[in-house]
């Protein structure tokens, strides 16, 4: 089968689309057909790999696993004997964790993973672009108990995690202030928010407004920068790992110190959340956004920063 693959760490030009041996599935794994994959900050930040400590879990001199790609939406092949939930045919989407590799033509998967039939009112491309952001955002929302009547300003709102923040803030009720550039507020309007603020014209720790929850989606704010712009226990959301003693620092101090607290999330994936998601989207309170579209051989391309969005968030096809 076709796959992308990288033996050395360093930028996009690392990856090298090669002919590799199929997976053959075990009694209790789904076979998946790739019809769509994205490229994410995950996936970047393993390949360079960044920030450092990345390499612990990816290999210290050479990536242990040579295939990325941690989203995808495919086509069942075929199923293990255990297998009951699943069959032959069935369009499925979801994470592949760091376990990676669905940037290939074929996938394995087990059951009990984080996969599950893919929304009916979504595409192949459009479920794909789904289950990363939605997971980190979900992961960090469920740390504060979002919940109606909230207010939540979310910081780099047309990224993968901030597009995600912003649907599911609104979706538990939450009053969203959403913060982007001038190209992108349309497009965060369009996703619900009820407040955006253009970055370029006004910096929003300057206009005396408070919220009870700061999610800075994109890792380029501070809880210094924002702590003005908390309410009395309010919360500030990091999601960048950049930073890591940093943020370490000011959690536990914020946790003995003061009424305002920082909090990190560490996001893990499971079949409940991508369930979660497919009710959502059916239900018509979420839609994937998509950056732009490759085929699997300019994977080179799809690795490089847009310029479009904070974030970039595109998607290869086959």
């Amino acid at each position: 089968m076709k796959a992308i693959v990288y033996t050395k760490y360093g930028p996009p030009e690392v990856l090298q689309l090669k002919e590799v041996a199929k997976p053959v599935h075990k009694d209790n794994e789904l076979l998946i057909k790739i019809r769509a994959t994205t490229v994410n900050r995950t996936d970047c930040g393993f390949r360079k790999p960044e920030p450092f400590f990345v390499r612990f879990f990816s290999g210290l001199i050479r990536p242990k696993r040579s295939i990325l790609g941690s989203e995808f939406a495919g086509e069942i092949e075929a199923v293990g004997k255990d297998v009951q939930s699943f069959k032959k045919g069935d369009q499925v989407f979801g994470l592949t964790g760091n376990s990676f590799g669905a940037h290939a033509e074929y996938l394995c998967l087990p059951e009990e993973g984080a996969v599950a039939t893919i929304p009916v009112n979504m595409t192949y491309e459009e479920a794909a672009a789904v289950c990363d952001g939605a997971t980190l955002a979900l992961t960090c929302l469920r740390k504060v108990n979002i919940q109606s009547g909230q207010k939540i300003l979310i910081y780099g709102a047309s990224g993968s995690i901030g597009t995600a923040g912003v649907q599911l803030a609104k979706y538990y009720g939450a009053d969203v202030t959403a913060v982007c550039n001038t190209k992108n507020v349309e497009i965060v309007k369009s996703l619900g928010a009820d407040t955006v603020i253009d970055y370029t014209k006004d910096d929003f720790t300057k206009n005396g407004r408070t919220y009870d929850v700061i999610f800075d989606a994109v890792g380029k704010s501070s809880f210094l920068r924002c702590k003005n712009s908390l309410k009395q226990g309010g919360v500030y959301l990091e999601t960048d790992l950049g930073f890591l003693w940093q943020n370490l620092i000011f959690t536990l101090l914020t946790a003995i110190i003061g009424s305002k607290k920082v909090i990190i999330a560490i996001p893990k994936e499971n079949k409940e959340n991508i369930l979660l998601f497919k009710e959502i989207i059916e239900a018509g309170k979420y839609k994937a956004v998509i950056d732009r579209r490759y085929p699997l051989e300019h994977i080179i391309e799809a690795n490089k920063p847009s310029p479009r969005v904070d974030m970039s968030f595109p998607v290869m096809i086959w």
